[in-house]
């Protein structure tokens, strides 16, 4: 079937919102994925997507108070207004369009002390220019279809300062590209998925779009029976490959008019009430339910969806998303590894706070040497948990980054297995064909690499009463050449320290 590219959000720049000081997403990819330590600030990115859609459904003040205001809301110890700022394009080979807000509070009221809406046409080399542009309720706008810089800018005054130029303007036939950009944001699916809330007994009723909680699940399925059964069939179909035994769900009225959702296991004629179902059945259920949706919104945030899953399932999981994300586009918070390693690494941003508290972002392509891992065969989730990220890890360096080379290597004897020649020199008994052993001939996938390397030495009478690491390196380094060893993370840390310390001197 036929799916139109969804419009995309190419970059997010947020300034003075909590945590997020000064934090700039750049080239955002179909399905982004967030790590990093608990409080770095993920959760923070997900609400400032979720604010942004609620101050464009709900208007700004409602989403101002859930917040706790100003107060609350402006990263600590900073100055100036809440920043937000959104790149994206309507279809693919469309100009890039920006939308700018800036929010003040005035006696406990939001004030929009600057909204504006910006792109660049023809061959995009131009400058841009801005269609739409407001402060403190008064402005302007281009109105049609396609505004040119040379069009007549036509000023409006909002009902008051705390009122969304966009929430006004994307009203009217008038201004399509405005309208499109209301729509867009305001139909965004931020989801907190609960299986205690799915397992409700709402009110009888077909609803087409899950809630953000679950809570109206039943009602989804029995939107989809009735109105997309080939739909649902589907969902049933990559349900019953996920979780063994389950063959279906049906929800059922009952007699005061609420709706109760059944769970049929595969070897019984009888469903079991989803209240009797476990977390992790009810969790696949939704999240399927969700990215199948027939009409997806066209952006959907997920939290941590392995909490409840087996970690087995947590691949299929990502291999899902990634099919949606040609539909919609996926923001993904996650602490699973096993999620992570279907991911690439321009899709995955790592997160940590720096000693001001402000939270930091980067790209795990940006770090030196993953992608080479990667190339190698190296799953990304592996990786991570190795701390080759050498950032975002809470138990080292309260996730800042551990090294300024960014590469963590926790065995250096890897590279001693990768210049053998070198231990030789250094302990003349040991024998030379140790690297053509099974095992042995990729220094950096030996099992157990220090207690390997210090069996060796001790079969031939070295560290019989255990290895003296800080000995073993100063007598191994002296005899050491860069460019014959065969450790590749050798080879990635030596090249970056070659770049760094250039750099370091200038």
């Amino acid at each position: 079937m036929f799916h139109p590219t969804p419009p995309r959000v190419t970059a997010l720049r947020v300034r003075n919102y909590r945590a997020l000081r000064d934090v700039n997403l750049k080239d955002l990819t179909p399905l982004t994925v967030l790590l990093g330590p608990n409080g770095s600030g993920k959760s923070t990115v997900f609400d400032v997507f979720a604010f942004l859609s609620e101050c464009f459904s709900d208007g700004i003040r409602k989403a101002w108070d859930r917040r706790g205001r100003f107060r609350e809301l402006r990263s600590r110890d900073s100055e100036g207004p809440i920043v937000v700022e959104l790149k994206y394009r309507e279809r693919p080979q469309t100009p890039l369009i920006t939308y700018h807000l800036e929010l003040h509070e005035e006696k406990g009221r939001p004030v929009v002390s600057r909204e504006s809406l910006r792109w660049t046409r023809g061959s995009g080399s131009g400058r841009p220019f801005y269609f739409m542009d407001y402060a403190r309720g008064e402005g302007m706008v281009i109105t049609g279809e396609a505004p040119e810089q040379t069009d007549t800018r036509i000023p409006r005054t909002l009902a008051g300062p705390d009122v969304l130029a966009v929430n006004t303007l994307g009203m009217l036939a008038e201004n399509p590209r405005v309208i499109a950009l209301r729509e867009f944001v305001s139909g965004w699916h931020l989801s907190y998925l609960s299986a205690a809330a799915a397992r409700g007994n709402p009110e009888a009723g077909g609803e087409e779009r899950l809630s953000s909680t679950g809570a109206n699940l039943a009602n989804v399925i029995q939107y989809l029976h009735e109105e997309h059964p080939e739909r649902l069939q589907a969902i049933f179909n990559v349900l019953r490959r996920r979780v063994p035994r389950v063959d279906r769900a049906e929800a059922t009225a009952l007699a005061d008019g609420r709706l109760v959702l059944r769970i049929r296991d595969a070897p019984f004629n009888t469903p079991v009430l989803s209240k009797f179902a476990s977390d992790g059945t009810l969790k696949m259920l939704a999240y399927l339910t969700l990215l199948h949706d027939p009409t997806p919104p066209q952006l959907i945030g997920v939290e941590e969806p392995e909490n409840f899953l087996h970690p087995r399932l947590l691949p299929e999981l990502a291999e899902e998303c990634r099919a949606a994300s040609e539909r919609t586009q996926l923001l993904v918070t996650t602490h699973s590894p096993f999620f992570l390693n279907d991911a690439r690494s321009k899709e995955v941003r790592v997160l940590w706070r720096d000693a001001r508290g402000y939270t930091r972002v980067e790209r795990v392509s940006d770090i030196a040497g993953v992608d080479e891992f990667l190339e190698e065969g190296a799953l990304i989730g592996d990786l991570w948990m190795e701390g080759q990220f050498g950032v975002g890890d809470p138990l080292v360096n309260q996730g800042e980054p551990a090294r300024p080379n960014r590469m963590v290597i926790e065995e250096l004897e890897a590279w001693y297995f990768g210049d053998w020649q070198a231990v030789l020199r250094a302990f003349p008994k040991v024998t030379p064909t140790v690297p053509n052993r099974r095992g042995y001939r990729d220094p950096d996938t030996i099992a157990d690499t220090w207690e390997a390397f210090e069996r060796i030495l001790q079969r031939h009478g070295y560290f019989r009463g255990g290895l003296r690491k800080t000995e073993a390196a100063r007598e191994i380094a002296a005899h050491m050449d860069p460019a014959q060893n065969r450790s590749k993370s050798f080879s990635v840390f030596h090249r970056t320290l070659m770049e760094a310390v250039p750099a370091a001197a200038q």
